[in-house]
C-alpha cells in the first residue's frame, strides 16, 4: 500500500502531545509520510521540522502556499477550531483528504460550508474525535444501544483542566499564546468532547441548550490576567426528555493527579452507569507528586512505540482515506461515515448554542454570567 503524502498544518501543542507520535512511532506510521507541514509560529514551525528532518523548503507559514507547492495525497489541519474553515475550504480545492481534529467547528455556519464543499467535492474528510474509540465509551454505546439502562433520564460529565494549560504566567507554557483562554473557551476546547461522547453513547440529538458561565481565576491571574472563562456549566436538553450537564473548566490547581480530572455518571429508568474517565491506569508516586498514567489514551511502550486510543483514532481515519483513495469504500459506507453524525455537527450545534447563551447572559453574581436558552431547531432555522 502506497504510503499517503501528507501535509500537516498546525504544528503546536496538539502535535507535540499527540500527532507526532502517530505520524513517527504508531502502528499507522507506515501508512503515511510527512511531506510538508505549515504554521504562522515560527518557533513551532521549526522544532517540528529540526526533530522530524524536514527539509527547509517544505516548512510553509501560509497553507496555500503549502497546497501549490508540494505534491500531497491528504492534509491533517491542527488550526485552532476557529480556523478549521480556510484550510479545509482551500485543501478541498486542492483536491486533497482530510484529517481534523476534533470539533468540526465552533460554528454551525463554518461547519455547513464544510460539509456542502466536501460534498461536492467528493474528496474524504474524518474528523478526530478520539473519545469514540475509548473502549469504556463504545462498551456503554454498545449496553445503552440494547437497553440496559432504560431510557436515559439525565446525566451530568465534567472535564477539568489543570490551571497551567490556560495560564500564561505558566513556565514552561502549556500553550503558545497569552490569549488562548480568550480566544478559546472551556467550551469549544472541553465541552466539545463531553457532548459528543454523550451523544456518542446515547444517540440522542439535543433540542435545547443553556450555559452559565464563571470569570472568577482566570482575571485575578499575575502578570498576565486573562478574560476568559475559568468554568462553564452547559445544560442540555435531548430529544427524549434527558437533562444533561456537561461542566468543563480549566482552573484546577495544578497539584491535581492528571491534567485533566474527568468523569461521567448517565442515569436510566433502568439503572446507572459510571464513567471513571480519569482512573483508567495508574498512580505513581514520585518526589515531585502524584500522577495518573493514561496507558488506554496513550501507551508509552519501551522500544518507542506509542499506542492507545489516541492513535487509533485517528489512525482509523488514515486508513479509511487509504480505503477511499484505493477504491475500496462503497458509497454506502463512504455516506456513513461522513453522515452529520459521524462528523460531529451536532456537537458543532452544543457549542454555538452555548456561546450564544452566553452572550445574551447576564450577570447574576460576582463573575457569573447566566445564559439564556437556546432552541437548537431556531438556531438552526
Amino acid at each position: 500500500m502506497n504510503q499517503l503524502k501528507l501535509g500537516v498544518v498546525g504544528t503546536g501543542s496538539v502535535v507535540r502531545e499527540i500527532y507526532q507520535h502517530l505520524y513517527y512511532r504508531s502502528d499507522f506510521s507506515p501508512l503515511v509520510s510527512v511531506e510538508a507541514i505549515c504554521d504562522v509560529n515560527e518557533s513551532n514551525l521549526n522544532e517540528f521540522g529540526d526533530a522530524n528532518s524536514i527539509p527547509r523548503e517544505r516548512r510553509f507559514n501560509d497553507f496555500n502556499a503549502m497546497y501549490d507547492a508540494v505534491e500531497l495525497d491528504a492534509v491533517h489541519i491542527n488550526t485552532p477550531d476557529s480556523f478549521h474553515k480556510q484550510p479545509v475550504l482551500a485543501a478541498l480545492e486542492h483536491d486533497l483528504d482530510i484529517l481534523l481534529p476534533k470539533p468540526l467547528a465552533d460554528r454551525i455556519e463554518d461547519a455547513q460550508d464544510m460539509m456542502t464543499a466536501l460534498e461536492k467535492s467528493r474528496r474524504f474528510m474524518g474528523v478526530d474525535f478520539h473519545k469514540r474509540e475509548d473502549p469504556r465509551l463504545k462498551e456503554a454505546r454498545a449496553r445503552c444501544a440494547e437497553g440496559v439502562y432504560g431510557s436515559i433520564q439525565t446525566s451530568v460529565w465534567y472535564m477539568l483542566d489543570k490551571l497551567m494549560v490556560a495560564d500564561p504566567n505558566h513556565v514552561p507554557r502549556f500553550f503558545a499564546t497569552d490569549d488562548f483562554a480568550v480566544k478559546n473557551t472551556p467550551v469549544s476546547f472541553l465541552t466539545v468532547h463531553m457532548a459528543d461522547a454523550f451523544m456518542f453513547v446515547t444517540g440522542l440529538k439535543p433540542v435545547e441548550v443553556r450555559a452559565t458561565g464563571y470569570k472568577q481565576k482566570l482575571p485575578s491571574l499575575s502578570p498576565v490576567p486573562v478574560d476568559g472563562y475559568d468554568l462553564v456549566d452547559t445544560e442540555v436538553f435531548f430529544e427524549n426528555g434527558a437533562n444533561v450537564h456537561f461542566i468543563t473548566g480549566w482552573a484546577l490547581p495544578n497539584t491535581a493527579h492528571a491534567n485533566t480530572v474527568q468523569s461521567a455518571r448517565i442515569i436510566g429508568s433502568e439503572g446507572v452507569l459510571d464513567l471513571n474517565l480519569d482512573r483508567p491506569g495508574y498512580h505513581e508516586i514520585l518526589a515531585d507528586g502524584i500522577f495518573e498514567r493514561n496507558p488506554l489514551f496513550r501507551n508509552f511502550e519501551s522500544h518507542g512505540h506509542v499506542s492507545g486510543y489516541g492513535m487509533t483514532s485517528p489512525g482509523r481515519i488514515i486508513q479509511n482515506i487509504q480505503r477511499f483513495r484505493n477504491g475500496e469504500m462503497s458509497d454506502e459506507q463512504k455516506a456513513e461515515l461522513m453522515s452529520p453524525i459521524a462528523l460531529g455537527f451536532y456537537t458543532t450545534v452544543v457549542c454555538e448554542a452555548a456561546h450564544k447563551s452566553l452572550e445574551n447572559g447576564e450577570e447574576t453574581a460576582q463573575g457569573v454570567l447566566r445564559g439564556t436558552a437556546i432552541q437548537v431547531e431556531k438556531l438552526l432555522t
